[in-house]
């Protein structure tokens, strides 16, 4: 199926996503800040730019959007039907790099979150939000939370 926009209007559309401050992060935050965690936002020192530094527990945390980070079996983790040679390459990318800053944060003794967009509906994400406070106290070294 070919693409019902023209390519100018894909490429608006494309640069409008944003990689910081989306709204699964932001309930995320927000989630967290009301159960009394302060963290750091971006920490472009740390490998992969983590959404949430929390130093004192000594944690980091990505909140992955399903798409372009693919979340295996989710709904969300659709290809686009056009210009697959593309997309395959640049989702490969994606996770080879997700999983190297994961690998290199780990051997830095960080200790990581990851959390999916799915999992982050308003009615989920209390339940999300206390499993990882669940974990941040804990000693685990790495959680995945799933969504769905």
């Amino acid at each position: 199926m070919a693409d019902v926009l023209t390519p100018d209007q894909r490429a608006r559309a494309m640069s409008a996503v944003r990689s910081r401050n989306t709204t699964p992060e932001l309930r995320l935050r927000r989630a967290l800040h009301a159960r009394g965690f302060r963290f750091r936002l971006h920490r472009r020192d740390l490998p992969g730019s983590p959404d949430l530094v929390l130093p004192r527990f000594n944690a980091c945390v990505f909140v992955h959007g399903c798409f372009w980070h693919r979340h295996p079996g989710c709904p969300r983790t659709t290809t686009p039907a056009t210009r697959t040679d593309y997309w395959g390459p640049k989702f490969a990318r994606n996770q080879q790099r997700d999983a190297a800053a994961i690998e290199e944060l780990s051997a830095r003794g960080w200790r990581v979150a990851v959390v999916w967009e799915c999992g982050l509906s308003v009615r989920k994400t209390p339940d999300v939000a206390d499993a990882l406070a669940a974990w941040l106290r804990g000693g685990d070294p790495m959680i995945e939370l799933p969504g769905g």
